[in-house]
């Protein structure tokens, strides 16, 4: 019986899709106001913004319609990677008998192409906005975790936002922050991260290092 679990957030965690969602923001700020508009265009801290708040500063007067005619055609055009070392890490946890899950706010119909296949077969559950009231609400967490049958005080997130860390913590997991993401360290140490991580080669056993030890039986 699988005794931990490691979930992870998806975007700014294991996949690079930085560049690809601001191609896609770009790409779509341009197809709405027949303008070219390109990821330089686009305003500081596009990433941690929501998308309806960065096409309106370009320009876009329906951000909700334009999303819904062009986004997936957009990202589906600049797909991510998984950011190096991942798998490696991934893999050594996935020998170590713990269980691999992903809370994310990514769409459950896009995943089937949006995920590189390498990835996707190493996670044992995947759970979206559609499975779950989105972070910083705990629900997802709970959901992951109920799918893989570990308790919260034996498991990790691993998340790169403010409201990663939150919905860790009320969720009653260790929150480890992604220092590699789209938010600073600072802000991920003051939204409650137990610790920070300095890249993706820390993903790996030592992320449970910090677990209560499970009893020999």
């Amino acid at each position: 019986m699988i005794r931990q679990a490691a979930l992870f957030d998806l975007d700014g965690v294991l996949l690079d899709s930085g560049p690809a969602i601001r191609t896609a923001l770009a790409a779509v700020a341009t197809c709405v106001t027949g303008r070219r508009t390109t990821p330089a265009d686009l305003p500081p801290g596009a990433l941690r913004r929501p998308r309806a708040e960065v096409l309106t500063l370009l320009g876009v007067t329906d951000p909700d319609d334009a999303c819904t005619r062009w986004w997936d055609g957009a990202l589906a055009t600049a797909l991510p990677s998984v950011f190096p070392g991942v798998l490696t890490g991934l893999l050594a946890l996935r020998a170590g008998d713990v269980a691999l899950g992903a809370v994310t706010l990514q769409d459950r119909d896009r995943l089937t192409w949006f995920l590189p296949p390498a990835l996707t077969d190493l996670l044992d559950v995947v759970i979206t906005r559609q499975d779950a009231p989105a972070k910083p609400a705990p629900d997802g967490l709970h959901a992951a975790l109920a799918q893989v049958d570990v308790s919260p005080e034996q498991a990790v997130f691993v998340g790169d936002s403010p409201g990663d860390m939150t919905a860790a913590r009320a969720a009653g997991v260790l929150a480890l922050g992604a220092t590699w993401g789209w938010h600073p360290p600072a802000a991920l140490h003051t939204a409650g991260a137990r610790h920070l991580l300095p890249d993706p080669s820390h993903i790996g056993l030592s992320l449970l290092h910090h677990l209560t030890p499970i009893p020999a039986t």
